[in-house]
């Protein structure tokens, strides 16, 4: 059976201290009442490390949002995937569509990230979706697979047994609009068909797909119950234990 995973991205919210205090608090809350998936804190750099300290590693895995598409060097402000690894994070978040957008991060350049991640034993979450134009033009199936494709296909299927998925419907994304749980499940079956079509349907079942877009506690439970929704990647939801652990609670 394939992983769920409901994994927090804090993005770039909370200090050092308040990220310790909602580790904490995350932490007490699952080893309270228990998590029936893998549950995953997404922190910005500055925070791996304590946070690893912070949390039981049999409850919780720790995840970076991002790391350089270099190895080492003359970067100043990169945090490479072999720091990321030092810290004792096991995940990093790859291609999300804000370092897309904001930060010119393109199918190219996420590869490099993906093949330095992998290299350095660390578990990528990879991103992928469609903005509202593309919805709206019916794109939103060229669009995710075409990103799959471009930064993953060239991976060994040993490689990719490694790659978690994430559909993020740009539109959807700290909007308050959430996908409908049909709509969301049709993309997932998308996705997991192209990867079929490249590594077999063993693989592609094995294969964790999330979604993020909005994903809170009241509608949780109706995605995480669709075929091909294996989970959620979630934002501004998982800055909170009580609100995080509502989601995670859809699997108990």
């Amino acid at each position: 059976m394939r992983k769920k995973i409901v994994a927090g991205n804090w993005k770039m919210n909370k200090t050092l201290q308040e990220g310790i205090e909602l580790a904490k608090g995350v932490n007490d809350i699952v080893k309270k009442n228990g998590a029936k998936c893998t549950v995953v804190l997404g922190t910005p750099f500055i925070h791996l490390t304590e946070v690893v300290k912070t949390v039981d590693a049999n409850l919780i895995k720790v995840s970076a949002e991002n790391c350089a598409d270099k190895a080492s060097g003359a970067y100043t402000g990169e945090v490479s995937a072999a720091m990321v690894k030092s810290t004792g994070a096991e995940y990093v978040i790859l291609g999300h569509s804000e370092r897309r957008q904001y930060y010119g991060e393109t199918d190219a350049i996420l590869k490099e990230k993906v093949d330095l991640a992998l290299a350095n034993g660390l578990k990528v979450i990879f991103c992928i979706g469609e903005v509202l134009a593309e919805r709206e033009a019916g794109k939103q199936n060229e669009v995710v697979t075409s990103q799959v494709k471009n930064a993953l296909f060239h991976l060994s299927a040993e490689q990719f047994a490694n790659i978690v998925l994430a559909y993020e419907p740009v539109w959807a994304i700290g909007t308050g609009k959430t996908a409908t749980s049909e709509q969301a499940q049709d993309v997932h079956a998308v996705i997991r068909a192209c990867v079929a079509a490249q590594y077999g349907a063993a693989v592609a079942e094995d294969t964790t797909i999330l979604y993020g877009g909005s994903c809170k506690a009241s509608n949780a439970k109706e995605l995480f119950a669709q075929k091909d929704i294996d989970g959620g990647l979630i934002g501004g939801a998982s800055l909170k234990p009580e609100d995080f652990y509502g989601i995670i609670e859809a699997y108990n």
